[in-house]
Formats: structure tokens, sequence, C-alpha cells
């Protein structure tokens, strides 16, 4: 199928080229009017001089309208509309003015006296002159609002991608000082072997973070490349106790979704499944095509909602020393992103499987590239994970 080799563009795109085009238009079908009305009364040939003095008259009075109302349109609409009630006659008397003197020229052994021909052409120029001034006014509006309407749409669509921003730059504080206090102690015990790969692994954890656009989005394979990252961090923390498993279907490996995704939700199962357990927990990461949506799970084999601590994650509030402290990342955070992001087209669930534990499942709309092009930050997260 051939391709168009031009876009097609707005009308008023360039709203100076298309004033011109109608104001040619319109007074270009006026004078068709006027003349062929001429010719059907048997007017001589030489009427039609009349016919294009009058239009030429009209077009130069408009376009000293359109100066006036182009002042005047911004105003306040009692100056706008009363200062047109008093210019629209007098351009209106001027007009049929001329045309008077000039069909008075034209016929000067006529009869009809100057004000009868006045009289006469002043109901035509009034209903040419008013329309013009109308059409004008209505376009002029309409105008107004259709860019009113773009830029409420822009500043929604920043207000976003603003939102998506802090949403996901909202990482939770605790995973970072607890990281950089395990660090320390690693150093303290001279283990420089562990605390260097535990570094390497927050610094390449934290350049994704920075390189990846927050509104942007990343296949399944590079969110869970970076998930793994995380886990290696938290792992080299509670060693055994944290254990994983993903159930990635190759299929959804080129889908797309937000980027940093799901790692609030793993980091949420850490802090309570992983961490209130003496013996840990295991988290399952899982990821199937169900029809054209994208369903991920990320469930765990921990007490669920059964204890009063557990009960908090639903609000994103965990503990620290016995007090209870804001984490600013949690499950309202991935439903925010989401509700941003893909409106009411999307599902998120919280249960408790059957089994045991709690689960989320995360339902969206199935997104490809057509190219899968790898991220600048993936080969160096590869790297450093090994």
């Amino acid at each position: 199928m051939a391709v168009l080799p031009f876009q097609p563009m707005p009308f008023f795109a360039n709203k100076n080229k298309a004033f011109w085009r109608l104001q040619f238009a319109g007074w270009g079908g006026a004078m068709l009017l006027r003349a062929m009305s001429a010719v059907a009364n048997d007017q001589p040939a030489s009427f039609l001089v009349l016919v294009l003095i009058a239009t030429i008259t009209g077009f130069s009075i408009s376009l000293i309208l359109a100066v006036i109302y182009r002042q005047l349109i911004a105003r306040r609409p009692l100056v706008t509309w009363g200062v047109t009630a008093l210019v629209l006659p007098f351009a209106v008397g001027l007009h049929a003015f001329i045309d008077a003197w000039v069909i008075s020229l034209y016929r000067s052994e006529s009869e009809a006296s100057f004000a009868q021909l006045l009289i006469g052409v002043f109901y035509l120029d009034a209903t040419l002159l008013g329309a013009w001034s109308a059409l004008y006014y209505a376009i002029n509006f309409f105008l107004q609002v259709e860019e009113q309407n773009d830029q409420l749409i822009r500043l929604e669509n920043q207000a976003t991608s603003a939102q998506l921003a802090m949403l996901r730059y909202q990482l939770n504080p605790h995973f970072l000082f607890n990281t950089l206090n395990s660090i320390s102690t690693l150093v303290l015990l001279k283990q420089t072997e562990p605390a260097n790969a535990m570094l390497s692994r927050l610094s390449s954890f934290l350049r994704y973070t920075l390189i990846n656009e927050p509104t942007g989005r990343v296949t399944v394979a590079q969110e869970v490349e970076t998930l793994k990252l995380y886990l290696d961090i938290e792992r080299m923390r509670f060693e055994d106790r944290l254990r994983t498993n993903f159930r990635i279907d190759p299929e959804t490996e080129v889908a797309l979704l937000p980027s940093l995704l799901l790692q609030p939700l793993v980091e949420n199962a850490i802090k309570y499944a992983v961490s209130p357990q003496e013996s840990g927990a295991e988290i399952t990461i899982a990821a199937q095509l169900v029809g054209n949506r994208l369903r991920v799970t990320v469930s765990d084999t921990g007490p669920g909602l059964q204890s009063s601590i557990t009960r908090n994650r639903l609000s994103g509030v965990t503990y620290d020393g016995g007090e209870p402290v804001s984490t600013g990342v949690g499950l309202a955070n991935i439903r925010d992103r989401l509700v941003q992001a893909y409106g009411e087209n999307h599902r998120f669930e919280t249960t408790e499987p059957p089994g045991g534990g709690f689960a989320v499942i995360i339902e969206i709309p199935v997104e490809r590239r057509e190219q899968v092009e790898e991220a600048p930050a993936q080969p160096k997260l590869a790297a450093a994970a090994e």
C-alpha cells in the first residue's frame, strides 16, 4: 500500500494563511453570486464593474474591521460587543456610501436620489459585513477554545509525567541505608571481597534508576535482570533465608512494562515475609500472557496478613525498633503508577493463596517494541552482577 509523501496539515495550523484563504474565498463567492444575479436580471456587462468595485470595497473594509476585532476579541465581553456595535454600523454606512456613490456615477441619468440609492444598498452591505463579523468572531472564539483545550491537555500530560517521575523516584531509603550499613559491617570485619561485590551491585542498581527515564517502559527481560541484581544485594544480607523462584514465560520477555514496577513488590515481600520469619521465605515472580494482556504475579510464602505487623503491608507501613515507620513506597505506589500509566485499563489485586502467604497480581495491556534494543545500562548491570 502506497504511503503519501506528505502529512496532512490542519486548516488552521497557520492562522494567517487560513485567514487569507477564507477572505478570498468568501468575498470571491459573494462577487460570484452578485454577478450571477446581475446576469439573471439582464444587466449589461458593464454592470459587472460595479460588482467588482463593491466587492473590493467590502474586502478592504473587512480588513480594517479585522484589525479592530483582533484588538477587541481579548477584551472583556462588554467592551468587545459594545465597541463592535458602534464600529459595525459605521463600516456598513461607509460601504453603502461608496456603493451608492459609484452607482450614481454609473447611472447619472437615473431619477433615484442619492439617499434612495444609499438605503437600497445598505441592507445588502449590512448583511455581508454582519455575516463576515459573525464568522470572524465565531472562528476566532473556536480557535481560542481549541488552544485552551490543547494547553490544558499539555498541562495534564506534564502533570502525569511529573507524577510518574515522583512515584518512580520514591525508592525506600531503608533499603539504601540497610545496604550501606551491611557494607560498613563487612568492611569493619575486613571482608573486602563481599563488601566490594555488594557495593558494585548497589552502584549498578542505582545507576540503572538514574539512566532509565522515570516515565519510560522497559522489557520484562530488562526488568527481571534488574530485579535479580536487587535480590543479589538483599541475598547478601539474608543469605539462605531469601529464596527466589522466577517463572517467566519466554513470550513475555519482549513485553513492556513501567520501569522498576516490580522492585517495590519484591521489597514489600522481603520486609513482611522474609525478614519477620527465622526460616525466611520464598518469593516467586511469574509472568505470562493471558490473551492480549500481560499478567505478572509476585507471591511469597510468608505469614500473609495474619499477624498485626504484616497487616500493615497494604498501607506501606513497616516497623523499625517497634515504632511504625512510613516507607514511602509500597503497594499504594504501584497502584498509583498503574493508574497514571494505564488509567482504568489495568488490574491490581492482592490475594492470600489457599496454601498461605501473600500475592500481588498485575495485569496490563501487552505492549511490544518492533525491534527490542538493549538499554546502554544493561551490559553494565550484567557485568556487575557477575
